[in-house]
């Protein structure tokens, strides 16, 4: 136990104790929701290195965690020979460098099968509605009631909760324009829409 606390908090390894603690606060703090798995993912790209599909933080977590065992391993390795202190030295200059490539290739592989869990796109979203226009599919549309059939703009059509409280009359057939969205209430505010005003004609 004496070997390993002392290969944690001597060359090499403590290059990389320090990282792992930052790498373990930061979990734990996604973990309580005090940050964003997400947050770095704006200002790296990881994709440069083979180590895109999944957030920077946890290819980077990853190549910390086991840079930092390798390191470990390497030490506690060495410091069970009775070889030269200064070959000793050498070596461990050799770890560090074998651990950070032997890391990195690791990694990638983790994170192969990884990237299957962050799709690079987000699903769709309600919000991606505001703004189109739709057909009434109920007998009528008031502040308590309504349904409208929207297109999507990829082409999939969704029926969705309509309401409207400017006393205008949208029934059967109508066309409305989706302004807003209540997230409270989860349906689209609507409002009538004459399809010769459309723009695209």
């Amino acid at each position: 136990m004496d070997e390993f606390l002392r290969a944690t908090v001597t060359f090499p390894a403590v290059l990389f104790t320090a990282a792992l603690v930052v790498v373990i606060v930061f979990w734990l703090l996604v973990l309580v929701g005090g940050a964003d798995p997400d947050s770095f993912d704006t200002d790296v790209d990881s994709g440069a290195l083979g180590l895109g599909g999944v957030p920077v933080s946890v290819s980077a977590s990853l190549l910390i965690a086991l840079s930092w065992f390798f390191c470990v391993t390497g030490s506690v390795l060495l410091s069970g020979t009775d070889w030269p202190a200064t070959l000793v030295d050498l070596l461990d200059v050799v770890v560090l460098c074998a651990s950070l490539i032997g890391s990195w290739r690791l990694t990638r592989v983790l994170v192969r099968p990884l990237a299957k869990l962050f799709p690079d796109e987000p699903g769709p979203s309600r919000l991606d509605f505001v703004g189109l226009t739709c057909t009434v599919r109920t007998g009528r549309v008031d502040a308590d009631f309504g349904q409208a059939e929207v297109t999507a703009r990829d082409g999939s059509a969704a029926v969705v909760q309509v309401r409207q409280n400017d006393g205008s009359r949208l029934g059967p057939g109508s066309t409305g324009l989706l302004y807003a969205y209540d997230d409270t209430g989860e349906f689209f505010w609507v409002a009538p829409f004459d399809t010769a005003l459309d723009p695209r004609g």
